[in-house]
């Protein structure tokens, strides 16, 4: 399992930064570099080349600029491998390690075109997708909503009918929509398995988030006797 030099390693993280700040937001430097970690602890488990995963994990996002810019009509993932290609050659890149970045890049979009052909491409879209759900993902989820300017919550809409990149697009929306399905979407074991329990607490909470505005204030003495 080849690591990246630590100095590609940094200039890489230079180049993702610069692009993905632009952007900010859930998809800002963060993103990347939990989506890196996510992408190296399968790699390392699967015994997969983490010197593909590591410029792929970083790049995976650097297109995103152009997808809010056009509200979804560009495809961040196709943008992103396009960027990456001519990146990828400056920094030395043999032509087949290029193809192999950008294939991952390419096909690690929930809602994208390509699908993950090689083992590293199927360990970013679970690194990704991970990031995308469980405690982080609400966190994500909301910060979205606000740099959009949604609401904060719309559970008593039909979420198939509202609009992304709208007021309606709510972190609520977000788990209706695609966060609650992406547990089905993994391909591979580690990524299943993290993605079981990452579901279970989103489940919950949401559940909590319905009731505390729908479902009336539930004071504590209430709670409590309620127990007995």
């Amino acid at each position: 399992m080849k690591e990246t030099a630590p100095a590609l390693l940094a200039e890489l993280r230079q180049i993702s930064g610069r692009h993905c700040l632009q952007e900010g937001g859930p998809h800002g430097p963060d993103h990347s570099e939990r989506v890196l970690q996510n992408a190296l602890a399968i790699g390392r488990e699967l015994g997969a080349r983490l010197d593909i995963l590591a410029p792929a994990a970083l790049l995976h996002d650097i297109g995103r600029r152009a997808e809010s810019r056009s509200k979804g009509q560009v495809c961040h993932a196709e943008t992103g491998a396009d960027l990456a290609a001519s990146i990828l050659r400056r920094l030395g890149y043999s032509e087949d390690d290029q193809a192999a970045i950008c294939h991952c890049i390419r096909a690690h979009r929930f809602r994208g075109r390509t699908e993950p052909e090689s083992l590293e491409a199927k360990i970013l879209f679970d690194a990704d997708k991970l990031d995308s759900i469980g405690a982080v993902g609400i966190g994500r989820a909301f910060l979205f909503a606000g740099q959009i300017g949604a609401r904060l919550h719309n559970a008593e809409l039909d979420h198939e009918t509202t609009a992304a990149y709208s007021g309606e697009d709510t972190a609520y929306r977000e788990f209706q929509v695609k966060m609650s399905r992406v547990r089905g979407q993994l391909l591979t074991q580690p990524g299943r398995a993290a993605a079981r329990r990452r579901h279970e607490f989103m489940e919950s909470f949401f559940a909590e988030l319905n009731l505390e505005i729908y479902g009336g204030l539930v004071l504590p003495e209430t709670a409590a006797a309620e127990k007995k």
